[in-house]
Order: structure tokens, then C-alpha cells, then sequence
């Protein structure tokens, strides 16, 4: 795991000379030390640059990068793990490619050798590219397929500029613009992220999950996709469940193994549910690595699952480590949090996850296994129970029974909608026709159509119904699929790697130099589960039931016969505690709500006296004064009080130039 920055001058704009191009990018990366605490690598030419910040994982001697192929015609830096490269390394040594490191990052620039523009489609990972062809002139960023690590860039006067991290780009250039994008507020106010290339900062992009960008000769900037999210396939299954049981057992088996491939230590989170669970059983009996997991634990017992973690780490034997989780330390980190998401939240979430990441780095850790990506793959959220039992409410809506088992959802919830048949039935009603792509989730945007109401007239003026966009955007992929695939990609397309990946992934583990890697989300494992029928992933209203089914019999029934609870945390409740922290009262107030001009002041002083009055709101309220919150915070630190910091001197560094090279 590492960070990547870097720069290409387009058009007749002036390069930079070798010593400003230098400090342009030593100005990007040092915003990215976190990611990269080990060491920094850079590649200029006279108008184009790559910069690195090294987290040592691979091959801790000689995977420095920048790395060229032999005649030092293409460069590459990445920030990820190709977990395919040992198979890949033997097959282009036959091919005649010559290899000076036992690093991963080789084997991308011999690949691009072989298979040209192509060369992602063959890599298992998780991975940011940035790869420079010298002959070719052109330069070529990609990520991976899920979005597990992020990729921004932004063209301004001419340049050219992508990193990690939006913070990167700022650094390179006071003069470029830093404001806020009151559609991408929108559209997390509605889907909890953002959508597409959008980012929540004007003119700013995203590098699309499984996408490419070329820069050619002729500074002409083309994106195109590599790979699509695999659902509606026809399922190729004659086979018996317990054929296809041993099938997808050998598929998540062997992608652990190939996860486990580093050389430091490898350990895995352990969050009590079925997920983690898997993953961790799989290292301890099919694998030889050794088995330190780690856990969080909430002081507040709505939230907590330490029993069933302890349960777990005592059934198989790992060396265990938590970390306890209260109010006051999700207010005090929540805007190191949002420094690190570089966009506003709905939910406190990732905070806990970013305690976490910190004990893992406290034990000399930086590698670990995590059970991400199972829920969107295998179709284990409540969503898709809901989107069921409201189907077969719909063939009958005057049936008194039917409703009944609304019951069924949400029973971790203290404040659950399912706690009344009758409240259930109106809280989920959106009198949609059960055809419509969106049906899903249509309870879940009408729960959070209120929210778009407290930004000011002025900005929603300017935006777009965010439904509105999604429907031209992707209506068309969802036309081709049944309930259950629409709901999936739904899940994948929306939250997976701009929330749960991002937010609750990438930024928290990076944050602390810490490297997450999903099983889940290997690509072989997310195709085979795409050719399931849906009876597999959810057999009346038991969610992942293949996956319960196959790992039956090596966990504790506890664990596999265990409904799902969501992670959660603590959201109004961590900041109108016995002491409300000075900053958030600073954040909130009239005056600093007025100065930002974002939020319609009236609407935030109502919200903010309701939570005086009683930290324990709604669903509604709490994804409102946390949103509210986090956009004020991001603000301040993005737009308010950004400052350009330049690194005196950066250690462990090797520059290479152009004018040295071979080629």
C-alpha cells in the first residue's frame, strides 16, 4: 500500500524545469506521508511527473518505486497489491521479460508490454496505477475493479494533476480552485455518496472503479471502462448445491491464501459477524499463517458485538486484540476522520474503524484481511429481505398477514420501523410500481429526501433531483436484471466504493498506514456468486445462505446461525453527551453556519435545539446533524483554511529524470 501524486502539462503550456517540477511533486506527496510513512520515489521528464510514498509490504528492499521495464521506456508507481504476480512474473519470464526486483509493481510495466491498454483485465487486486509509456508519449492511470483504492485528478490552466488523495492535488497549486460541489451535497444527502466521477469538490474527479484514463501525444484525455459490475449472468449451474458448495469454498479458500502473500505479517478484523468470521476461520485451518485478529468494542451495548467476537477468538485460538469505543472518542476524532474521507458523512461510522486501523499499527501490524464486499456480493443486507417481503406484501396489499412479517427486519434497531406491522407498512409504502429499477432502495431515499432541505435555496437551485440523475446515468443497466440483481447493484454501485470502501475502508486504514485486503471482492469470487440464482444467496428470508451452508460445520452455530447486524455507531448521541465539544459548538453556531453558506441557519438551529433537548433522534435526525456537521468541518479544512505545506526535506527518497534514463 502506498500513495501516488503526479502531473502532466497538456497543450502549449510551459513544463516545468527539473527543479520545479520536483517541489510540485514533493508538495503533492507530502500530504500522503500516511499512506506512505517507509520512503518517497519520483520520475520527471519536462512535462510530466510521478511521485510515491512507499509503504513497504513486498519485496521491503527492492519494490521502490518508481520502476521501469529494462530499457526504461515505461514507468509505473501504483498505491495497492497485485496478488496475482507470482503467477504472472512466471508466465512473462517465458515470454523473455527480464525482472531486477521480486516486487508486484514489475510486473504492471511487463504486463503493459505484453497486453497494451488491456493489461488490467489480467490482475488480481486492489490497485491505483499511474504508468507512464515514453515512446508512446502517454500516460495511463487505472483502478481496480471494486474501487478498493482511490484515484482523483483534475485539469487546471493546462495541467494535469491526480493523486490518492484530493488533498494532494490542492498541495500542488495555491492557484487552483477549492469549493465545494453543492450536487455531490445533494447526492450524499440522498444516497450517503456520491455517484460516478463526482467528488464534493468542483472539478475534481474520480477515476471510476474498473476504469482507465489515457493522456496520448496529442494531450487528448480518453476514459473508458475495463470491466462492468457482474450481475445478470445466466447462471451456468446444473450442478447440486453441495457441488457448488465446494466450488465457492475453493474460490474464497484460495483467495485468502493469495491475500496472504506479503512479507511482513498478515492479520484480520474480526467484527463478530458471519463475514469476518469466514475469513478468519479460513487463515486458521487452510492456511499456515499465524492468526492475530482485531476487534472494536462500544461502551454502549446497542452497538457492541465483543461477545461474539470473544466467542470466535476463544473457538479458534487466535491471539486477540480490542479496542473499546465511547462517545467522547468519536467526538474527539471525528474531524481527523473527516480530514481523512475528504467528504461529508451521514454517519459516525468510520470513526470507530479509524480507532481500529490505530490499534492494528500499535501491535507493528500493516497488513489486514477484512470481510467488506460480502453483503453486495452474496446479498446479506436487510435491503434485500425488505425488498422481498414488500414484493409479496404488493400481490396482496389488503392482506393483514402479510405485512406481519415486516417484523422480521431490523430488530437490532432501538428505534426499529419493524417493531409495528402497521408502522412497518407505512414507514416502506412509496406506492412504486414493483417494476420501477429503483424499488430497492426507494425507502431508503425517501427516509433521506428530507435532508437536500436544509441546504440553502440558492445552492439547491443549482443542483439536480440526485434520483433524477441517477436514472439517466444507470436505469438501462437495471432494466436487464430481476429485483434481487438490481438491489445488488444498487448496493455496489452507490455505496460499496464511495462509502464503505472509502469512508469506511481506504481513508481509515491509510490513515493509520494500515493496508486493508478483501477476499470477498476477488474477482473470481464476485463472478462465480454473480451465476448464482437468487435462491442461493437468500432462501426465503435467510440472507447468504450459501455462504452459512458451506462453513457450516467449522463455525460455532452462533456465528452461522446468527441474523445480520449492520456495523453501526453512536451518531447524535457521541456529540450531545455531558459536554458538547468546543468545536462542534463552533461548527454549528449561527454565525459559522451563516459564513460558510451552505446551510439554511433556521433549519440547523431547529435540528441542533431538538438534539439538545434529546440526543437519542431518528433516523432522519441523526443522518441530518451528522451530515450537517461533517460538510461544516470539510469546509473549514478544504475550502476556509486550507494551507499549501511544503516539506523541508523528505528521507528515503530516489529521483529519476528523464535525461537519465536509457530510452
Amino acid at each position: 500500500m502506498c500513495g501516488i501524486a503526479g502531473f502532466e502539462i497538456l497543450g502549449k503550456a510551459k513544463g516545468f524545469p527539473f527543479e520545479k517540477g520536483q517541489k510540485v511533486l514533493e508538495r503533492m506527496i507530502w500530504p500522503l506521508k500516511h499512506r506512505g510513512p517507509d520512503g518517497f520515489g519520483f520520475f520527471l521528464d519536462k512535462n510530466k511527473g510521478l511521485a510515491h510514498a512507499r509503504l513497504s509490504i513486498i519485496d521491503l528492499e527492492g519494490g521502490w518505486q518508481p520502476i521501469s521495464n529494462e530499457d526504461d521506456s515505461i514507468w509505473v508507481v501504483f498505491n495497492g497489491e497485485i496478488f496475482n504476480y507470482v503467477e504472472l512474473r512466471k508466465e512473462l519470464e517465458t515470454q523473455g521479460h527480464h525482472f531486477s526486483t521480486s516486487s508486484d509493481t514489475e510486473v504492471i510495466v511487463h504486463l503493459y508490454e505484453e497486453k497494451g491498454l488491456d493489461f488490467p483485465v489480467y490482475l488480481n487486486g486492489q490497485f491505483a496505477i499511474a504508468l507512464l509509456d515514453l515512446k508512446k508519449d502517454r500516460l495511463i492511470l487505472s483502478r481496480d475493479r471494486y474501487g478498493i483504492r482511490p484515484l482523483f485528478y483534475s485539469r487546471f490552466n493546462d495541467r494535469f494533476f491526480f493523486a490518492s488523495e484530493i488533498k494532494s492535488i490542492f498541495n500542488a497549486d495555491n492557484a487552483l480552485k477549492r469549493e465545494i460541489d453543492p450536487q455531490a451535497i445533494r447526492d450524499i444527502f440522498t444516497f450517503w455518496s456520491t455517484h460516478g466521477e463526482r467528488t464534493s469538490f468542483k472539478d475534481v474527479n474520480q477515476l471510476k472503479p474498473g476504469h482507465l484514463l489515457v493522456i496520448d501525444k496529442n494531450h487528448e484525455i480518453t476514459v473508458k471502462d475495463y470491466w462492468q459490475i457482474p450481475l445478470g449472468l445466466k447462471p451456468p449451474f446444473n450442478k447440486g448445491e453441495g457441488e457448488i458448495c465446494k466450488k465457492l469454498k475453493g474460490l474464497l479458500i484460495d483467495s485468502v491464501r493469495i491475500r496472504l502473500r506479503a512479507d511482513v505479517p498478515v492479520g484480520a478484523y474480526l467484527s463478530g459477524g458471519l463475514d469476518s468470521s469466514i475469513i478468519t476461520n479460513i487463515i486458521h485451518r487452510y492456511t499456515d499463517s499465524p492468526l492475530k485478529t482485531f476487534s472494536v468494542s462500544f461502551t454502549d451495548k446497542v452497538y457492541d458485538e465483543s461477545e461474539e467476537q470473544r466467542l470466535l477468538a476463544g473457538h479458534l485460538g487466535t491471539e486477540h486484540n480490542v479496542v473499546s469505543c465511547s462517545y467522547k472518542k468519536i467526538a474527539d476524532l471525528f474531524p481527523r476522520a473527516i480530514w481523512h474521507c475528504e467528504c461529508p458523512i451521514l454517519r459516525t461510522a468510520p470513526v470507530p474503524l479509524l480507532m481500529l486501523s490505530g490499534l492494528v499499527k500499535s501491535t507493528g501490524y500493516k497488513v489486514v484481511l477484512t470481510g467488506e464486499g460480502a453483503d453486495e456480493v452474496f446479498g446479506g443486507y436487510d435491503i434485500f429481505k425488505e425488498t422481498k417481503i414488500r414484493l409479496f406484501v404488493s400481490r396482496h396489499p389488503d392482506s393483514n398477514c402479510r405485512p406481519l412479517l415486516f417484523k422480521r427486519l431490523y430488530p437490532y434497531l432501538a428505534l426499529s420501523p419493524s417493531k409495528s406491522a402497521a408502522i412497518a407498512r407505512s414507514f416502506f409504502e412509496t406506492d412504486a410500481d414493483p417494476n420501477d429499477p429503483f424499488y430497492s432502495h426507494l425507502p431508503r431515499w425517501k427516509t433521506t429526501s428530507s435532508l437536500p432541505k436544509f441546504l440553502r435555496n440558492v445552492l439547491l437551485d443549482e443542483t439536480s433531483d440526485s434520483v433524477s440523475l441517477l436514472e439517466g446515468e444507470i436505469e438501462q443497466d437495471l432494466k436487464r436484471l430481476d429485483w434481487f440483481s438490481r438491489a445488488q447493484y444498487l448496493e455496489t454501485a452507490l455505496l460499496l466504493s464511495n462509502y464503505l470502501l472509502s469512508s469506511q475502508g481506504d481513508r481509515m486504514a491509510m490513515a493509520n498506514s494500515i493496508e486493508g485486503r478483501f477476499p470477498y471482492l476477488d474477482h473470481h469470487v464476485a463472478d462465480f456468486a454473480a451465476r448464482l440464482p437468487t435462491t442461493m444467496k437468500m432462501k426465503v428470508l435467510d440472507e447468504k445462505y450459501i455462504l452459512r451452508k458451506v462453513f457450516e460445520n467449522e463455525l460455532p452455530q452462533e456465528i452461522t446461525r446468527r441474523r445480520k447486524q449492520p456495523y453501526m455507531a453512536p451518531d447524535i448521541l457521541s456529540f450531545f453527551g455531558e459536554e458538547i465539544p468546543d468545536y462542534v459548538e463552533y461548527y454549528i453556531s449561527d454565525e459559522t453556519i451563516r459564513n460558510y453558506g451552505i446551510f439554511k441557519p433556521k433549519a440547523v438551529e431547529k435540528l441542533v435545539s431538538k438534539c439538545r433537548k434529546n440526543a437519542r433522534q431518528g433516523f432522519r435526525e441523526n443522518m441530518a446533524f451528522v451530515g450537517i456537521l461533517s460538510t461544516q468541518i470539510l469546509y473549514d479544512k478544504f475550502v476556509s483554511n486550507f494551507e499549501i505545506k511544503t516539506p523541508s526535506r523528505l528521507p528515503n527518497v530516489k529521483v529519476v529524470r528523464r535525461e537519465n534514463c536509457r530510452t
